[in-house]
């Protein structure tokens, strides 16, 4: 079916949920849970604009583009091998001409990016401190999961700025640096609405979070069940009935 792709070599093509096509570049990040879930934890319903901030390959503006949960949706990514790559991933699911990629950095990004206002901003964010962790071979990796080219109040400054009063902030993250999280959203007046755990199983500390917040939002925080993806450790295990309905369905809802 897709005989006639060119990949570069350091590209590979890999068949993903809702019957996409991605490529991916070997050295940069590649498409995992966290993305799927935050994609799945979106409320859209068909209605609104949305941006995917520092969108990489593409996959979560092309998981929400085919699941139709929003009538517009924007890719933002600053790399520019990224941005490009995003480009033909859009192209190549048959979304070129409604789901726009814009080269820019978030911390530029106003209204007028995107012909006015947005209803929500969804980012899976660099989220690691520019001066912790083991570097990373290829710099593309690098500045996905560092912040070097804006930390996370850059990116719910960025939100703030772009959104609508009352839209939705959309955001996965590190359990450990939920504080630098609920500062920069109290910073930028973004309420935290809804939140997830994210365990591998129960005996798991939680390895993600997923929030939802809303710029102007009174205060209010619903603490959904801690969602377990299976239900022991170790190889092969199966998901949850909870997870496997949240990938059937792509929602949390």
């Amino acid at each position: 079916m897709h005989k006639n792709i060119t990949l570069q070599p350091d590209e590979r093509l890999d068949e993903v949920n809702e019957h996409l096509t991605l490529i991916q570049r070997k050295n940069g990040l590649t498409f995992g849970t966290d993305a799927f879930l935050l994609s799945a934890f979106c409320r859209g319903k068909g209605k609104g604009r949305i941006a995917d901030l520092g969108c990489g390959t593409g996959i979560i503006a092309l998981l929400l583009a085919a699941r139709r949960r929003y009538a517009q949706i924007f890719g933002v990514e600053i790399q520019a091998v990224f941005a490009e790559l995003a480009r033909r991933n859009t192209a190549l699911n048959g979304f070129a001409d409604t789901l726009p990629i814009l080269r820019a950095d978030v911390r530029a990004l106003s209204p007028a990016d995107f012909g006015g206002e947005l209803d929500a901003v969804v980012c899976n964010p660099p989220y690691m401190r520019a001066d912790t962790g083991f570097a990373a071979q290829h710099d593309e990796k690098q500045i996905a999961r560092h912040e070097i080219c804006g930390d996370i109040g850059d990116f719910t400054a960025a939100a703030a700025r772009c959104l609508r009063y009352g839209g939705s902030f959309y955001c996965v993250w590190r359990p450990d640096r939920l504080p630098a999280l609920f500062a920069a959203m109290a910073a930028a007046k973004l309420s935290p609405k809804r939140m997830v755990l994210v365990h591998d199983s129960p005996e798991k500390s939680p390895a993600t979070v997923l929030i939802e917040a809303r710029l102007g939002g009174a205060e209010g925080l619903s603490v959904l069940p801690p969602l377990f993806l299976h239900a022991a450790s170790g190889a092969n295990q199966p998901l949850t009935p909870r997870a496997q309905k949240i990938y059937d369905t792509g929602s949390f809802d």
